[in-house]
């Protein structure tokens, strides 16, 4: 506990030192949690930094009782929540983890309180967790919004499910270790130097060939720009080649508009398919732009009854399979095979409704994996990457930017040309969501969303990639910076 609240308040005086000089108003709750409040108030007020303590309900738990008696000689106990007293910072210690449901009673109203300072200009900064969000499932009925939350050993489920009310957050090590290991059965995040460990080198001496060559199959009729966005996003991943499959009707429209491409139509005779694909390509994505009808499925069909080696399949190629789910296990036939829906067409594939997909999104990709024999990528923020044999793997990086049309064929380009260089499913949809997602927060500056396109996410992809790692400023583990516009 007295780690906890030393790191949490020197994250605080690091990053607030000109508010800090107006005061700071700390909630403490009955338990642990609230201990850990009144570590920070002593440590504050011991900086010289004059702090008031609100206490809704009397601490309760020894160790939160013990803290509390330690702090009063250094802080104004305060005994009303619509006190005066001038304070720039609330630090919310009310509850943390192990607290589920909305916020009740002395709590609830305490809660009120802080988010009236917080509309009033007050920086709030919730200590585990926001009180209110529930650190497993996210559920945040009645939580308070903080600009900050400062967790210690690890990122907890809650806080990618719940990251709008989280704001920035900042996991600091009190002595368990690098990301500790939690029971919620939270799979690992993926951060900068997981992916740069996993990144395919490229070699002085490459040619487009050892870079890989790409098919992207989609491009429909008025559906064009999919398939060009992630031709575009591709190649910059660093594919050697690409080669864009599309309607007749498309092709003039894809040739325009994507040079460093290749272009043909659809390979519908067995003749087209050996030259276009199986005989060229290390890796297929199918799916952007392609369209519903019958003729986009047997079109899928024939290419992957063509074509043995690793596959992606998006969009349209997944919605052709609506309710087939052993229809695409089928289709696998063990190679490396990568599924990207995002909430909705994942319902739809395994007749699920959306909400349950949602509130099960860390687990409900393991069954499809086993089923159909494909590493799941279930997009959204978190986004959740399942391997066949259960692993999993999450990527928390990512912006609102992303919520557009065509986000995801961007990220099927990225996606298909990590799996036509590596053959792993699991790995390359791990990397590839948080490129996508880095690149979206490079280019969305404090929290900026309106204004900013797709265009601004691929003209950033070159940044994004992790080339030199920086170390972690202890006692920081991970950062993730706050989503969503701002107050």
């Amino acid at each position: 506990m007295q780690r906890a609240g030393a790191a949490a308040a020197a994250e605080i005086a690091r990053r607030l030192p000109q508010r800090l000089t107006r005061g700071v108003r700390v909630f403490a709750g009955p338990g642990n949690n609230g201990g850990d409040a009144w570590v920070v108030a002593r440590a504050l007020a011991a900086a010289g930094i004059a702090v008031s303590v609100v206490e809704p309900i009397p601490a309760r738990t020894p160790d939160a009782v013990a803290e509390r008696e330690l702090a009063l000689p250094f802080v104004t106990v305060e005994r009303s929540l619509n006190s005066a007293f001038p304070a720039a910072v609330i630090v919310d210690g009310l509850l943390g983890t192990g607290s589920s449901g909305a916020p009740r009673g002395a709590i609830a109203d305490a809660v009120a309180a802080m988010e009236s300072s917080r509309q009033q200009g007050a920086y709030v900064v919730a200590l585990d967790l926001p009180t209110g969000v529930d650190a497993t499932s996210g559920d945040a009925t009645g939580a308070i919004t903080a600009d900050l939350t400062l967790t210690f050993g690890t990122v907890k489920r809650g806080h990618l499910v719940a990251r709008q009310v989280c704001g920035a957050i900042v996991v600091l090590d009190i002595g368990l270790g690098v990301h500790a290991v939690r029971d919620d059965g939270a799979p690992p995040i993926v951060d900068d130097a997981w992916v740069a460990r996993h990144l395919p080198a490229i070699a002085a001496d490459a040619h487009k060939g050892t870079r890989k060559k790409l098919a992207i199959v989609g491009g429909a009729g008025g559906m064009a720009g999919a398939a060009v966005l992630a031709a575009r996003a591709a190649i910059r991943s660093g594919v050697g080649m690409v080669r864009l499959l599309v309607a007749p009707e498309s092709l003039p429209v894809v040739q325009g508009a994507e040079p460093l491409a290749l272009a043909g139509s659809w390979p519908t005779s067995d003749a087209a398919l050996e030259r276009e694909i199986v005989s060229w390509a290390d890796g297929v994505v199918i799916g952007p732009g392609l369209g519903r009808g019958s003729e986009s499925r047997a079109l899928v069909d024939r290419v992957l009854a063509a074509w043995n080696g690793p596959v992606l399949l998006d969009a349209d190629a997944l919605n052709v399979f609506d309710g087939e789910v052993a229809a695409l296990g089928r289709a696998s036939r063990g190679r490396p095979m990568l599924l990207t829906p995002h909430a909705v067409e994942f319902a739809r594939l395994v007749s699920m409704d959306v909400t349950s997909v949602l509130n099960c999104r860390y687990d409900v990709g393991r069954a499809l994996a086993r089923d159909t024999g494909a590493s799941i990528l279930l997009k959204g923020l978190p986004t959740v990457v399942t391997s066949p044999d259960g692993s999993s793997l999450v990527s928390a990086a990512g912006t609102p930017i992303l919520a557009a049309a065509g986000s995801g064929d961007l990220l099927s380009g990225i996606a298909g040309t990590l799996l036509a260089q590596t053959g792993d499913a699991l790995t390359a949809g791990a990397s590839a969501a948080w490129i996508h997602g880095r690149a979206a927060e490079r280019v969305s500056h404090s929290a900026r969303v309106r204004g900013l396109t797709l265009d601004d996410v691929i003209a950033t992809l070159p940044s994004a990639w992790p080339h030199e790692i920086q170390p972690t400023r202890y006692p920081v583990l991970l950062e993730l910076p706050a989503v969503g516009e701002g107050r």
